[in-house]
């Protein structure tokens, strides 16, 4: 018992970060599911920013971010920590893994834009392993085969009852971004996900 009291207060400590002076702890600290074939985790915290800007901008832009932001439907890039995903014609949610200042980036690019932090709102989870696709696919209607849905794809879509922006990384891995509000509802969908595909 007191070892395990011990364990939920390191874990509670270490999911504790600073961002921009501000101490984050993590919706999901300490859960992690695993079936046959998938484990499902919440990723560490990360700095994102909700980004706009017309066509005119995004050279400007993708300057000051250091990576080139995508212009096609399901793209994504990725240069050093930092993701640039497409949501739409004028639309990306850039991510730093690292914790470095996007919005002070952004504010180097002189063209129009809107950029808005969100890193306190949403979540991350991954979902890796050979059956993390099917995991994934049990509340995501979209064809996440690898044919339509490649390494380096994105799209804003639902799991279940909740809207997600689903991120593929690698073959076997996707990373799933919430509102940290939905976050136990996702989590718990996609650890029985994993569970079921065990079977």
């Amino acid at each position: 018992m007191a070892k395990t009291a011990e364990a939920k207060t390191a874990g509670a400590k270490a999911a504790a970060v600073s961002s921009a002076g501000v101490d984050r702890r993590s919706a999901l600290a300490g859960r992690e599911a695993m079936g046959a074939g998938v484990k499902v985790e919440p990723l560490p915290p990360a700095e994102r920013v909700s980004l706009r800007a017309p066509a005119e901008s995004i050279a400007s832009l993708s300057r000051a971010l250091g990576v080139t932001l995508p212009q096609k439907p399901k793209t994504s890039a990725a240069k050093g920590s930092r993701t640039a995903l497409w949501l739409g014609p004028d639309e990306w949610l850039v991510l730093d893994e690292e914790g470095k200042d996007l919005l002070g980036d952004c504010a180097k690019a002189k063209q129009l834009h809107s950029a808005v932090g969100i890193s306190h709102r949403n979540v991350a989870i991954s979902v890796s392993g050979p059956a993390a696709e099917v995991c994934v696919n049990a509340g995501c209607p979209q064809d996440l085969s690898l044919a339509a849905f490649p390494v380096g794809a994105c799209s804003r879509t639902v799991l279940g009852k909740a809207e997600i922006i689903l991120y593929r990384p690698a073959e076997d891995a996707f990373r799933v971004e919430c509102w940290r509000s939905f976050s136990d509802y996702v989590f718990t969908f996609l650890s029985e996900a994993a569970r079921d595909a065990a079977a």
